[in-house]
């Protein structure tokens, strides 16, 4: 990434980050570069009616330019536009957070994401990645995906340190839960990443890209409901595949 695109994105996280207006010297100060660089930015920004100044001295805010502009993009994502009402039914059926990820390479990014009503939820921000692929239903749905050559390449470079007493650790635990996985259809994180969340995934191909859909909570809400809410996981995925499949093939 080129290092004036990097900076203007971490202005943009700064300003959600700290959701207030910020001056010059804010900005360089808490992102820990010269003030010079920052006055070009701001300038760029400004001049393109993302920012503006509040007064002199009175520091910058963002304009709702970029509110509008995610909205036009957000309502027109083929990805969301599709997937949107079977992972927000899936959320509302089990109270649980639902979240959609895709698979490129060794890493998967958040794409959606539907919390629970309830104040105990686990948080995914969109656009972040699945951790800890050894120890995460997400992370061994991703491992699952790959040839066993592949697989067993991966299993061997990567670290497969104990996030919980539960976890995992070695090449061959690691790989008996995802051979599991592969066998029932979907992959399981019992207490695995963090200790009293569960988590289930399940993958389903869509344009020759795979995506990973998941259900997290917290264990005792999760587990007495495990058999019901991965049968419904895996009806939600085969919808999405076939979707798809039937608008390619008309």
């Amino acid at each position: 990434m080129s290092k004036i695109v990097g900076r203007t994105l971490d202005f943009l996280e700064l300003f959600a980050e700290q959701r207030r207006p910020l001056s010059l010297s804010d900005i360089s100060r808490l992102l820990n570069i010269p003030v010079s660089s920052c006055h070009d930015v701001l300038q760029a920004l400004s001049e393109r009616g993302y920012v503006y100044e509040l007064s002199p001295r009175g520091g910058y805010y963002p304009t709702l330019r970029l509110l509008t502009m995610a909205q036009a993009i957000a309502e027109h994502d083929p990805v969301q536009q599709r997937a949107e009402p079977l992972l927000r039914a899936l959320r509302d059926r089990f109270d649980d957070t639902v979240l959609l990820s895709q698979i490129s390479g060794l890493s998967a990014t958040y794409l959606l994401a539907f919390e629970p009503s309830h104040p105990l939820r686990i948080r995914k921000p969109v656009g972040s990645r699945v951790s800890s692929l050894h120890a995460t239903s997400g992370g061994r749905a991703l491992l699952g995906s790959l040839d066993d050559d592949a697989l067993a390449r991966t299993l061997a470079s990567m670290p497969l340190p104990a996030l919980t007493p539960h976890t995992a650790t070695s090449q061959a635990a690691v790989r008996q839960q995802i051979e599991l996985g592969r066998a029932r259809g979907w992959y399981l994180n019992q207490e695995e990443s963090i200790e009293g969340v569960t988590t289930i995934s399940a993958c389903f191909t869509w344009h020759a890209s795979s995506y990973i859909v998941t259900i997290a909570g917290p264990s005792p809400r999760l587990v007495p409901r495990l058999e019901e809410a991965a049968a419904a996981l895996l009806q939600v995925c085969g919808q999405l595949a076939m979707r798809v499949s039937d608008k390619i093939g008309r």
